[in-house]
């Protein structure tokens, strides 16, 4: 049990005032290629409407693209409604300009991967097929 079934399903999205998706675009490319589904949201979305739509398309993961340096906030804030809607079992990682410092407390506060520029696409891939796939609480 707690194994999805049928296609992993990632809402890829770059939350907050960012104005530059190619690296989401290029993440979501990559995931559909390899299988998945992808629900791309588009810039500026508020944590709100990013948790809203994972929990309306039944989704796996989020995916989080920040560059802007609102990282810490944005991700706490996605994290703290995904536990108010008791929807935890939906992965949040993320990638963008993170400084290595911050890498550790955002994994603390329950982001699940952080990848930083670099990070292929194969691995993010590889990455989320399993992270999803893995039976939690087994």
């Amino acid at each position: 049990m707690g194994v999805a079934a049928g296609p992993i399903r990632v809402v890829v999205a770059k939350p907050g005032l960012d104005g530059h998706d190619r690296g989401a675009k290029v993440i979501a490319r990559a995931l559909r290629d390899a299988g998945m589904e992808v629900i791309y949201t588009g810039l500026h979305q508020t944590p709100e409407q990013i948790v809203a739509t994972a929990i309306q398309e039944d989704a796996d993961a989020i995916g989080l693209s920040i560059l802007s340096g609102a990282h810490n906030t944005l991700f706490a804030a996605v994290i703290d409604l995904l536990k108010e809607r008791d929807a935890t079992d939906i992965l949040v990682f993320g990638g963008g300009i993170i400084p290595e410092a911050d890498i550790a407390p955002l994994k603390e506060k329950g982001v699940a991967e952080i990848f930083t520029p670099g990070a292929t696409t194969q691995a993010i891939v590889d990455w989320v097929r399993v992270a999803v796939r893995q039976p939690t609480g087994a």
